[in-house]
């Protein structure tokens, strides 16, 4: 389906507009308080999306390897949005997540929640929300195969255990010990609405929650008791030992019980003090086999509907009973007492100390209309009152402290020169909280100047994001900066086909910059934005007439000078007919066009090389772009790492990225050397690995260049470092990672000595026995693992395998030839898998 969006006045074809260039999935859109949510598959992923108040759509931020599978909308009471969100690694459990108030970005709350499937195959989320306390809820979360119920009194920043009873229905004593024993609720909520399910609350009787549960270490579904707070959730009471349905009459005045039973019943329980105490009343004169009960609306009802029937074959018989005459008097102001809301003595709740009004247990009277709170005070702001931000996660000190794969200084790139923004403390107030003054302004996000900045990250899209145009048809530019001053930068464009133009500043294009080409082609369009402080330029190869999903290109990550190498388009899917493979290498202009996905090339120049492949099938074009580090000699280690990082790995070039330049800085801390010399890239697949390679590094006048004695000596120190486990790092609170040498035999697979002319080595191999020194070499460099050392031959003609290649890396990517520094190639090449 399409969503078009119209004003009702004027919703004709020329007015009306699609906020997305595709399709939603289908049954995706939600609509729900002040919020509209939508759901788009793009590349196997869902992307989710959320439109605040009708306004412009923006995808709902979560943690970054979250990499959700399905996500269903719990609740958007006071301007936030909770979700349940199952990731990647998660079957039968999901993850709550907490939203701003635009519902853009989310912050974990609770992690593994039990989820179970209904009888419509609909998915149910053990996660309640008690009626009439603002912030509280109830949750299931599954530990170690174990499920355990949960509290939380301020919207999932601090769950707790519920204390079990002191005493059970006959007063003996219960022994049950935090955090090894506890109350465990069963949470389903009853989709009939004749039956109670198994927990109720009511926003007209804040305090009094009833469910059926059960004490022990875990939730079970025998033994199962019915139990009753009075204290919102604070202490519980046994009330039945077997499942009843409740039925709150009279703000809750007056709970109404009847068994669970498939057998006819003629009795049912009442309670005028809040489940304290009960008392069994007849309904009916004949047993009766009851099907539901339902309260008559209103909030003073004291009348309720019991309806069954009195055989399996008799008519269904509908007993209406009415508790008026009960009551002999309605309640005066001297029948009730203040009770303050509050969480294990704790009184502020969500910023707030508030006192409602109970009638007296010893009253027996009939309360009438519910007044709410009696009063409600703000509270000093303390930490408590704040959650982690987005990006930062709770430490064991309770700090809140940035993600691995977060970068604060990324909220300043949106700004320009003159401006302002907020920057994050790492803090955010749990929204709906009413707290002042305290630690408030030390946790607020503080608006801040706007840095100046030379324009980085430049990139050049068209509005579809596709590569294709048709011939005659307009196509829109979108130039989008990732940094740099918006405002006060010039933007050229060279649309390719002999065509440019021009813009004062980055404004007055956010509407797109719309071109039509005359004529079918390939088109390297080309922009170029500049200020005071700098330059960035990006080029866009657009393809007019013609329409792939995915490319990824396969290149090794190092290789030696004069070596051959091979580089492979892979294509998802694979079966796409006839294709064109189309190979850029460096800047040239004009590229080489083959009909194979595999080409071999050399490099006869040390530095950082890049290529870009394009893969046209029909209308459908994808590129990519790799780049490869090119030296006469370099040096290469496997690293292996603690085996519960497994327990983190979703296998996605992503994530692989950002461990790579984790376990870099670690190197790097661990050991003192330069960055220079040092890159790491993390392998596909499992076990988590990785490989190291020390790289000789220059200055850019050529001078102070590594020698191979100099690569032995920074070998010898990461090894030594490794072995002694010192480099680690932390992947997020509790969980920390150790980096190994998974080969200790240093081994060097070609001579080290200076490279000779081809020659004097003809000369020098045709003194000694060439055959025998040859297979010989082949045999050793290919039997000892461990440090790998490459060196430039100018005359070998196999080609070397620089590094394994992973038989699960499949995907498709091409790149361009530049010249880069070895920090570029740790974020722009880890995806590349070397190829013997």
């Amino acid at each position: 389906a399409q969503y078009i969006t119209c004003k009702m006045q004027n919703c004709s074809e020329a007015t009306r507009s699609k906020p997305f260039p595709g399709y939603i999935d289908h049954n995706s859109l939600i609509v729900q308080d002040d919020y509209v949510f939508v759901q788009l598959t793009s590349g196997g992923r869902p992307h989710y999306y959320v439109s605040y108040r009708r306004s412009a759509f923006a995808q709902m931020k979560l943690p970054k390897y979250s990499l959700p599978k399905d996500m269903h909308v719990i609740s958007t009471d006071e301007n936030q949005v909770f979700a349940a969100v199952q990731e990647w690694n998660q079957n039968d459990t999901y993850n709550l997540y907490i939203s701003d108030t635009r519902g853009v970005y989310f912050t974990l709350a609770l992690e593994n929640v039990k989820s179970s499937q209904g009888l419509e195959g609909n998915v149910m989320i053990d996660l309640y929300e008690v009626a009439g306390i603002k912030g509280m809820f109830l949750a299931n979360k599954k530990i170690d195969n174990q499920v355990k119920t949960f509290i939380t009194y301020n919207k999932g920043r601090d769950w707790n255990l519920l204390q079990a009873p002191d005493t059970d229905l006959r007063g003996n004593p219960i022994h049950c010990l935090l955090p090894y024993c506890s109350l465990h609720l069963h949470l389903k909520v009853s989709e009939n609405p004749y039956t109670s399910g198994n927990i109720a609350s009511r926003d007209t009787a804040p305090s009094i929650i009833v469910a059926s549960g059960n004490i022990g270490t875990e939730l079970s579904d025998n033994d199962i008791s019915m139990f009753v707070s009075s204290d919102a959730g604070n202490t519980w009471r046994q009330i039945f030992e077997e499942e009843h349905s409740v039925l709150y009459l009279d703000q809750g005045g007056v709970l109404v019980a009847i068994k669970h039973t498939s057998l006819p019943i003629r009795h049912l329980w009442l309670s005028f003090d809040e489940g304290r105490s009960w008392s069994k009343y007849s309904f009916t004169s004949l047993p009766l086999f009851v099907d539901g009960i339902l309260g008559e609306p209103g909030e003073e009802t004291l009348i309720m509907t019991v309806f069954g029937h009195f055989s399996h074959r008799s008519e269904w018989q509908l007993v209406k009973v009415d508790y008026k005459s009960i009551f002999d008097r309605r309640c005066a102001e001297e029948d009730y007492r203040p009770w303050q809301l509050h969480s294990q003595g704790e009184a502020c709740i969500m910023g707030a100390k508030r006192i409602y009004r109970k009638r007296k247990s010893e009253k027996k009277c009939m309360q009438g209309k519910y007044a709410g709170a009696m009063t409600s005070e703000p509270c000093v702001c303390t930490e408590a009152d704040f959650d982690c931000d987005y990006g930062y996660e709770r430490h064991s000190n309770g700090q809140c402290l940035p993600a691995f794969w977060y970068n604060p200084s990324s909220l300043a790139k949106d700004c320009s020169l003159g401006q302002s923004y907020l920057n994050s403390t790492g803090y955010r107030k749990v929204v709906s909280n009413n707290c002042t003054d305290g630690v408030r302004e030390r946790y607020t996000a503080k608006p801040q100047q706007c840095p100046g900045k030379a324009p980085q990250g430049l990139r050049i899209v068209t509005s579809d994001g596709k590569l294709t145009a048709e011939q005659g048809h307009n196509v829109t530019f979108l130039v989008q900066l990732e940094e740099g001053d918006l405002q006060r930068s010039l933007i050229q464009v060279d649309f390719g086909d002999g065509i440019a133009v021009s813009y004062a500043n980055l404004s007055s294009t956010e509407d797109g910059i719309k071109h039509i080409y005359q004529n079918v082609g390939i088109f390297r369009v080309t922009v170029l934005v500049e200020n005071s402080l700098g330059s960035d330029n990006a080029v866009l190869y657009l393809h007019v007439t013609c329409p792939l999903e995915h490319v990824h290109l396969s290149l090794p990550f190092v290789t030696t000078k004069n070596k051959e190498v091979n580089a492979t388009a892979v294509l998802w899917p694979s079966q796409v007919g006839t294709l064109t493979y189309i190979w850029w290498f460096g800047n040239n202009t004009e590229p080489l066009i083959t009909l194979e996905g595999s080409i071999t090339f050399t490099f006869s120049v040390e530095g950082m090389n890049t290529i870009t492949v394009q893969d046209s099938a029909g209308n459908a074009i994808l590129q990519d772009t790799k780049t490869i580090a090119v030296y006469e000699q370099f040096q290469s280690l496997r690293l292996s790492f603690s085996p519960n990082l497994d327990d983190y790995n979703p296998d996605i070039p992503e994530w692989r990225r950002d461990i790579s330049r984790v376990v870099k800085r670690a190197l790097v801390e661990a050991t003192g050397i330069s960055s220079k010399h040092i890159l790491v890239a993390v392998l596909p697949g499992l076990p988590t690995s990785a490989e190291l390679f020390i790289l000789p590094y220059q200055d850019a006048t050529g001078e102070n260049k590594r020698t191979a004695a100099d690569l032995e000596q920074i070998s010898e120190t990461l090894i030594e470092k490794l072995n002694q486990n010192l480099v680690h790092f932390e992947l997020k609170p509790g969980v920390r990672i150790l980096v190994h040498a998974a080969h200790l035999t240093a081994a060097p697979l070609v001579d080290l000595t200076p490279s000779h002319s081809g020659s004097a080595m003809l000369m020098l191999l045709s003194v000694v026995f060439v055959g025998l020194a040859i297979f010989v070499i082949y045999k050793f460099k290919r039997k000892i693992p461990g440090l790998n050392i490459y060196a430039q031959m100018q005359n070998e003609k196999d080609q070397e395998m620089i590094s394994p290649v992973s038989q699960r890396e499949s995907i498709p990517n091409v790149p361009q030839s530049e010249l880069m520094s070895p920090e570029q190639l740790v974020d722009e090449k880890l995806e590349v898998q070397p190829i013997g």
